[in-house]
C-alpha cells in the first residue's frame, strides 16, 4: 500500500505509525484508518519488529480523533459508521507486540481513545489529554469509554466523558492514563529506551501476557459493536448534526431544544 496520511518506518526491531496530518491536528479520516490498520498488520507480520510505536506528526498533536470536516459524509469509506475505527482499535489490541503511544501533544476525542488502547504511554511534558463526543454530538461507545474506565477507574472516566476537560500529562500520568511523563526534548530517548527493554524479553512471554491481558475487556468488543450501530443512526439526528455545525461555525451547541 501508498501510504498518504501515515509514516511507516522501522528501525532496530521497532516500527513507527506516524499520523502524517499535522495540518489538521493528526485527525483521522477514513485514507487515515485503511493505512494505520494496513501499517499495523505489516508490523505483526515481520518477525524482525518487537514493538509498535504509535505518534502523530509535529509537536502540537498526537491525534484529535476523526476529521470533523468530513463528520456529516459519514467520514467516507467503509465500516459501521463510514469510518473503519473499530478496525484500527481492535488491531492495536490484536497484534501480538506491544504497542506504545508516544504522546507530542493533543491526545483529544479518538486521540484519547487510541492512547487508551495502547499497552503503554509515554507523553511529553506538553501533551494534553481529554474528550469531546458529547459537545460535537458524538461518543465512543466501546473502548473509548468501557476500557477508559478500566484504566482510570469509573469516576474518572464518567468525569472525561461527561465534562470534556482537558486535563495535562502530569494529570493523566497521576489517574494512570500513561506510564511516563518527560520533557519533549527527551521523548524520543525515553521512547526509545523501553522499546529496548522489551525487545530484551522474550516475544513469546510478551504475546501471550498481551493477549492474557485483553481476555479481561474482550467483551468490549461486541458491546462497542452493537453500540456502533446505534450511533450510526445517532449520527443521522438534528441533535448530533447540531454538534458538529456549532463546533464548524465556533460556537456552543443548542442541543437542549432537540430534547423532546
Amino acid at each position: 500500500m501508498e501510504y498518504q496520511d501515515i509514516l511507516y518506518t522501522k528501525v532496530d526491531g521497532v516500527a513507527t505509525i506516524t499520523i502524517n496530518r499535522p495540518q489538521r491536528y493528526n485527525a483521522f479520516r477514513a485514507q487515515t484508518c485503511e493505512e494505520m490498520i494496513h501499517a499495523f498488520k505489516d508490523a505483526d507480520f515481520d518477525r524482525s519488529i518487537g514493538v509498535v510505536v504509535l505518534t502523530g506528526a509535529g509537536d502540537r498533536a498526537f491525534c484529535t480523533g476523526g476529521d470533523q470536516s468530513t463528520h456529516e459524509g459519514g467520514y467516507g469509506g467503509r465500516g459501521t459508521i463510514g469510518l473503519p475505527i473499530e478496525e484500527v482499535q481492535s488491531v492495536i489490541r490484536d497484534i501480538a507486540k506491544p504497542v506504545i503511544a508516544r504522546v507530542n501533544g493533543y491526545a483529544i476525542g479518538g486521540g484519547n481513545v487510541l492512547v487508551t488502547l495502547c499497552d503503554l504511554a509515554i507523553a511529553s511534558e506538553t501533551a494534553q489529554f481529554g474528550q469531546v463526543g458529547p459537545k460535537v454530538g458524538s461518543v465512543d461507545p466501546g473502548f473509548g469509554t468501557a476500557l477508559l474506565a478500566r484504566v482510570v477507574g469509573e469516576k474518572k472516566a464518567r468525569e472525561i466523558w461527561y465534562l470534556c476537560r482537558r486535563y495535562t500529562a502530569q494529570e493523566a500520568l497521576a489517574m494512570g492514563l500513561v506510564n511516563a511523563v518527560v520533557p519533549p526534548d527527551k521523548l524520543d530517548e525515553e521512547v526509545r529506551r523501553w522499546c529496548d527493554e522489551i525487545l530484551e524479553k522474550s516475544p513469546t512471554a510478551i504475546a501471550l501476557a498481551k493477549k492474557s491481558f485483553n481476555v479481561d475487556t474482550e467483551m468490549i468488543r461486541g458491546m462497542g459493536a452493537l453500540a456502533m450501530q446505534a450511533l450510526r443512526l445517532y449520527y443521522d439526528t438534528p441533535e448530533s448534526a447540531e454538534g458538529v455545525r456549532a463546533f464548524q461555525e465556533k460556537r456552543k451547541p443548542d442541543f437542549r431544544k432537540y430534547v423532546k
